[in-house]
């Protein structure tokens, strides 16, 4: 799969193509770990907070429960100001709480979204208050490990496309569509080599 991924994305842009020639292998490994409930919590904590402060908050968040993942249920008992102290932001105090009573009551199919094709899952979290196409799409890729999603929003993605295409400004999300739609079926493989360029030392 790997192999003709890449192969496809070569013939689709050899500019790219170059890109892959220094970044190596596709090294994607989707996080199985917890049920897609805890990683979606993971991903609302993340929001806006660099991957270091993240991990910190969720760390304060696992302690609640004495390091084991909080139900859906354990969410809904614990006070405002208790996830407040782990360091969640009020709003996001309101959106994790959303989340859980809605997993809990069974109205939101969280825990059946593997079983659902790219567009079912992005509806159904975008339904959530908190959860937009940006976040969802980061379910899709690094949780599912489906393979054609293109985040468009993403500022990093956008400032990889704009450095490759030599664009005087970043690609709108419009552009960022347009330009994704020339790496289908693959467009995770090549969002994930956008990425990995921006790591790469200058030539």
């Amino acid at each position: 799969m790997h192999r003709k991924a890449v192969n496809h994305l070569r013939r689709a842009d050899p500019a790219l193509g170059a890109i892959i020639d220094r970044v190596g292998p596709f090294k994607l490994i989707p996080r199985t770990d917890g049920t897609h409930f805890d990683h979606v919590v993971r991903s609302i904590v993340g929001q806006q907070l660099s991957g270091k402060a993240a991990q910190t908050i969720y760390s304060r968040v696992l302690a609640l429960k004495g390091g084991k993942r909080p139900t859906p249920a354990d969410f809904l008992k614990f006070p405002d100001a208790t996830l407040r102290a782990a360091g969640l932001s009020g709003r996001k105090v309101e959106y994790v709480k959303e989340l859980a009573r809605r997993t809990n009551d069974g109205s939101l199919a969280i825990l059946e979204i593997h079983e659902m094709d790219d567009e079912s899952v992005m509806e159904t979290l975008v339904s959530v208050r908190g959860i937009g196409p940006w976040t969802a799409q980061m379910v899709l890729m690094f949780r599912l490990g489906r393979l054609d999603v293109f985040p468009e929003l993403d500022l990093g993605v956008q400032k990889a496309v704009q450095k490759l295409r030599r664009m005087r400004k970043l690609p709108t999300p419009k552009q960022m569509k347009k330009i994704g739609e020339n790496y289908a079926p693959y467009r995770t493989y090549a969002a994930w080599y956008l990425w990995r360029s921006l790591e790469l030392p200058e030539e």
